[in-house]
C-alpha cells in the first residue's frame, strides 16, 4: 500500500502529520467507531452519504479490493463502472497519503521458495517449532538489533516479553548476543528453557558432523527471567547486566517482537529515563490494550491537538491486517459473509433482549455451510438465549442479500485503519525526540506475511549515515 514514508521527517514534518491526521480522523470518526455487527440495529450504511452508497452499492468483494482498498489482483487493470463522488475519491486518496508505507525499502527473492512452511534464510535448526510467519519475524528483527547492538556498542540485549523466546534463540545462539529474556508467564519460560536445551544438542550434534560449517564457542542461550513488567513502574530486573560489569560499563539494547499494548510504552519509558539503555528496538501490537490515560497520547504535541482521542473501538480497527482482507475480497471466498450474519444475529438478539449488545459469540465451526437461519439459532444458543424463538426468515434473507453492503462498510473502514496506527506511532517517534533523543520508523517485515511491521528504532545519539545500514536486507 502506498503511504508516506516515517523515514528522515523532520521535527516539523512529523507535527504537521499529526495536525492532519487528527484532522482526518475526526472527519470519519463516525466510520470508524462504528462495530459492523450493528450494521442493521444502527443503519451503518445509511449514515454514508448517498453518492457514496451509490458507488459502492453492487460492488463485489474483488471489485471492493481494486478500487476502494487499492489492491488490485495480479495483472489486473484498474477501471472504475462508474464516476465516483470526489467525496470518496478525497477519502481514499488522504488515506494512502496520510499513513506510514509498510512497504519494506527492499527488495528480495522469496523467502519461502520452495516450501511455504520453511524459510530459506533462517538456518534449519532455528525453524523447529515456528512458524512461517515467526520465522519470517526473527530473523529480519534479530539481524536489525545485532546491526543496532553493533553500532551502539551494546553489551547485552533484553529481550521484553519473550514468550516462548524464539527471537531470543536467534539472536543469541544464531547472532552471538548475550541476551536477557524477560516473560511473565512462568509456562512460557519453562518452554522457552526446554527448547533452548533442544536446539543446543542439534547444534551440537551438526557441529560434530561439520566442525567447519557449523562453530558456536562463544554462544550460550539466553538469560531466561520469569518476570511481570509493571508499565506503572521501572523494571529493575529488567536493567541488571548479565555479568558484574563495573559500574555504568553496562550499554542495554531494548527489543520486543510485538509486545502487546502497555509493554512497548513501558519500554520507550525505560529508554528514556535510564542512562544505561542506550538503544531501542520495538515492534508494538494490541493499541486497544493501551491504558486510557497513560498509553496514549505520550507527547506533548499530540495531547494539545483538538480531536486527538482515539477510542477503544479505534485502537481495535487499527490492528486489522488490510493486506490480507484484500486478498480475501479478491478471493471472493464464502467466509466473508460471517460479519453479515453476525449483524443479523445482533437484530434477533436486540429484539429478544435489548438491554445485551454485542455479546460475545464462541466461535461457530463452518459458518460459510450455514443458512443464515441456521447460524442465528446457533448463535442464540452460543449467549444463553433460547434457540427455538421464532425467526423472521424473510427479514433474515434481506439481511443477507445486503452482504456486500456490510462487506464494502467494513472495507472502507479497513481503509481508514492505517491512519489510527500511524497517528499512535508517530505520537511515540514525537514523545522520543521531546525527550532529545533519535527515532526512525521502519518497515521491516512483509506486510502480506506480517501486518504490524514497523519498527521503532531509537537511540541515545545520532546514528547518520550508518543508520541506513539498518534498512538493508542481510544477502
Amino acid at each position: 500500500m502506498p503511504g508516506v514514508s516515517a523515514r528522515g521527517l523532520s521535527l516539523e514534518e512529523r507535527r504537521q502529520l499529526a495536525v492532519n491526521l487528527t484532522r482526518v480522523l475526526s472527519l470519519y470518526r463516525s466510520i470508524l467507531d462504528a462495530y459492523i455487527i450493528e450494521f442493521f440495529t444502527d443503519n451503518l450504511w445509511g449514515t454514508l452519504p448517498c453518492s457514496w452508497q451509490e458507488a459502492l452499492d453492487g460492488l463485489n468483494p474483488p471489485q471492493l479490493a481494486t478500487l476502494l482498498l487499492g489492491m488490485p489482483g495480479e495483472g489486473e487493470v484498474v477501471r472504475y463502472r462508474s464516476v465516483w463522488p470526489l467525496t470518496l475519491l478525497a477519502l481514499k486518496s488522504t488515506a494512502y497519503a496520510l499513513a506510514f508505507t509498510r512497504t519494506p525499502g527492499f527488495q528480495t527473492p522469496s523467502e519461502f521458495p520452495e516450501n511455504p512452511s520453511q524459510s530459506s534464510r533462517l538456518p534449519a535448526p532455528f525453524r523447529k517449532h515456528v512458524r512461517p510467519k515467526k520465522q519470517h519475524e526473527i530473523r529480519r528483527l534479530g539481524e536489525l538489533v545485532k546491526k543496532l547492538s553493533d553500532l551502539t556498542g551494546c553489551t547485552q540485549v533484553v529481550d521484553v516479553g519473550s514468550g516462548q523466546g524464539h527471537l531470543s534463540r536467534f539472536m543469541s545462539l544464531g547472532l552471538g548476543l548475550k541476551v536477557k529474556s524477560i516473560e511473565g508467564d512462568q509456562r512460557l519460560v519453562e518452554r522457552a528453557q526446554h527448547l533452548d536445551q533442544e536446539l543446543l544438542q542439534t547444534l551440537k550434534k551438526e557441529e560434530k558432523r561439520n566442525p567447519q560449517v557449523v562453530h558456536i564457542p562463544s554462544r550460550c542461550s539466553p538469560h531466561h527471567v520469569v518476570r511481570w513488567v509493571d508499565p506503572r513502574t521501572l523494571c529493575e530486573e529488567l536493567l541488571l547486566p548479565l555479568e558484574n560489569s563495573p559500574q555504568g560499563e553496562a550499554r542495554l539494547l531494548l527489543t520486543g517482537l510485538h509486545a502487546c499494548g502497555d509493554l512497548s510504552v513501558t519500554m520507550l519509558r525505560h529508554f528514556s529515563c535510564c542512562p544505561e539503555v542506550v538503544a531501542l528496538a520495538s515492534v508494538g501490537c494490541c493499541y486497544m490494550k493501551l491504558s486510557d490515560p497513560g498509553g496514549y497520547p505520550l507527547s506533548q504535541w499530540v495531547a494539545a491537538l483538538p480531536g486527538y482521542e482515539l477510542s477503544y473501538r479505534l485502537r481495535e480497527g487499527a490492528c486489522h491486517a488490510l493486506e490480507e482482507y484484500a486478498e480475501r475480497l479478491q478471493k471472493a471466498g464464502p467466509g466473508l459473509r460471517t460479519h453479515c450474519y453476525r449483524a443479523a444475529l445482533e437484530m434477533v438478539i436486540r429484539r429478544a433482549q435489548p438491554e445485551l449488545r454485542r455479546p460475545g459469540v464462541q466461535g461457530i465451526p463452518r459458518v460459510h455451510e450455514l443458512k443464515i437461519e441456521e447460524y442465528v439459532q446457533r448463535g442464540l444458543q452460543r449467549v444463553g438465549l433460547d434457540p427455538q424463538l421464532p425467526l423472521n426468515l424473510a427479514a433474515l434473507q434481506a439481511h443477507q442479500a445486503q452482504e456486500n453492503r456490510v462487506v464494502a462498510f467494513f472495507s472502507l473502514a479497513l481503509l481508514l485503519a492505517p491512519l489510527v496506527e500511524t497517528l499512535i506511532l508517530l505520537d511515540r517517534l514525537l514523545y522520543l525526540q521531546e525527550q532529545g533523543f533519535h527515532s526512525e520508523l521502519l518497515p521491516i517485515f512483509s506486510p502480506e506475511l506480517s501486518p504490524r511491521n514497523l519498527v521503532l528504532v531509537a537511540t541515545k545519539r545520532p546514528l547518520g549515515q550508518a543508520f541506513s545500514v539498518l534498512e538493508t536486507e542481510d544477502s
